[in-house]
């Protein structure tokens, strides 16, 4: 397995490679344009020393000109190396030793001065590097040859020079590169060292501290306002689930506590068939309450959990409504409460899930509506949604608290008595979800309450 590549590691490189690259690319045009003076100008020189000479033995003739060239001692240094040709090849004059180091045939052929540097030939001897040029002149209407050399060792060795030093400037550039990409790195990558020492100083007890968007460079506040809505979202959720937790407790405790109390009295002495029948029938009855809550419990899960299946299709909410209200009618005239059902419609849901969650509306409406009340459920179909809406004329819940009523195993003062166990609107509410629809409440003590439901048609 590969391991995870350095942010700062490969900043210092690409930082480092970049700034080589741009030295090595800046170097080489300087050295180029060093080189090619040098070069300019050692040609602008050697035209110049041609010329010369031309104009030397134009006015001095040959037997003079031949002088001043041999005139020039052995092993002494010169720049220049002559030699005079007659129209035969015959060497008549030339520079003292020169045909030991630059023979007469490696000479281009003579030509006039005008066209003979675009002839001009290098040429190495003796670790030397030697630019040749050959002209003809006329002097006395006879036709010589010259051909110079011009001595370029020292330019060579300059270029040499050059390009050590543009080397030794670029290994220190890429050195010095390298060190200042570190260090701007490090800088730069400071802010990260500090966010992850804050977010690893913070644990279970102190998911309500945040790290605050102040103070961070701008690059990375949508990476902390994230952080700080995800300890807000995991703070919730703590809260939710401690809260979850000690309800859960006290729900399932409450039918463990009546079983257990009333099996030990019935223990305590021998008791007639009648009182064991009633025993049994108590716990069986608190055991199918418990059944209910599990039950409850375990769909809401599957629910958060995303794995609940949905086979939503397209069906009668009329015929679906009606069906429940007829299973709930004998409750309601238990309790004299009318129900009724009003607008019609298709909708596109999951026909169980639907009428689970009417069905868990419909029985808290029961629940809370006094004697001689009414429950109604109405149907309508509001743009590309299909609403259903359940309104009771019972004992209504105070506006404090309306935005907790779907909240699990949450209870308003006033139903503490009921044996209800808080989950009904909660799984109300994980069944519109599902749907990708939304929930809401409208109450007012002592005049009823309302639950919306809407349910998306695509």
């Amino acid at each position: 397995m590969n391991k995870p590549r350095s942010i700062a590691f490969q900043l210092i490189l690409l930082f480092t490679l970049a700034a080589a690259l741009l030295l090595a690319c800046g170097l080489a045009i300087f050295y180029s344009i060093v080189v090619r003076h040098a070069f300019a100008e050692d040609n602008a020189v050697l035209a110049d020393k041609m010329f010369a000479l031309s104009a030397d033995l134009r006015e001095n003739g040959p037997g003079n000109f031949a002088e001043e060239v041999t005139a020039h001692r052995a092993g002494q240094h010169t720049p220049y190396w002559i030699r005079i040709l007659d129209s035969q090849g015959r060497a008549i004059a030339e520079t003292p030793q020169m045909d030991r180091s630059i023979p007469t045939q490696i000479f281009p052929a003579g030509r006039e001065p005008a066209e003979a540097l675009r002839t001009r030939r290098d040429y190495r001897s003796a670790g030397k590097r030697f630019s040749l040029v050959a002209f003809n002149e006329h002097p006395g209407g006879k036709v010589y040859t010259l051909q110079l050399a011009q001595d370029r060792s020292s330019d060579e060795q300059v270029e040499r020079n050059f390009a050590l030093l543009f080397i030794a400037v670029l290994f220190g550039g890429v050195v010095a590169s390298a060190l200042i990409a570190i260090i701007v790195t490090r800088r730069g990558l400071r802010p990260l060292r500090e966010m992850t020492e804050s977010l690893s100083r913070i644990g279970p007890d102190q998911l309500k501290q945040r790290i605050g968007s102040t103070g961070w460079p701008r690059e990375l506040q949508p990476l902390v306002n994230a952080f700080d809505e995800m300890l807000k979202r995991l703070d919730d959720s703590f809260t939710r689930l401690s809260q979850f937790s000690a309800d859960l407790a006290h729900e399932l405790r409450t039918p463990i506590a009546n079983m257990l109390g009333e099996a030990q009295v019935t223990l305590t002495r021998d008791r007639t068939a009648a009182d064991y029948r009633e025993t049994i029938e108590s716990t069986v009855a608190e055991c199918e309450r418990l059944s209910r809550i599990v039950d409850n419990l375990l769909f809401v899960a599957r629910v958060d959990a995303a794995r609940e299946p949905i086979a939503r299709k397209w069906f009668d909410a009329r015929a679906a409504v009606e069906k429940i209200a007829a299973f709930y009618q004998m409750v309601a005239d238990d309790h004299s409460v009318t129900i009724n059902c009003s607008g019609d419609g298709q909708i596109y849901a999951d026909p169980d899930l639907f009428e689970r969650a009417v069905g868990n509306l419909l029985d808290n409406a029961l629940r809370f509506t006094p004697e001689h009340g009414s429950i109604h459920i109405g149907l309508s179909k509001p743009k590309a949604d299909f609403e259903v809406a359940v309104s009771d004329s019972g004992r209504g819940i105070a506006a404090e608290h309306l935005p907790r009523v779907f909240d699990r195993f949450y209870r308003a003062e006033s139903s503490r008595g009921s044996d209800g166990a808080g989950l009904g609107l909660a799984l109300v509410k994980s069944i519109v979800d599902l749907h990708r629809g939304s929930a809401k409440i409208d109450s007012e003590v002592g005049r009823g309450t309302t639950v919306k439901l809407t349910f998306p048609l695509l």
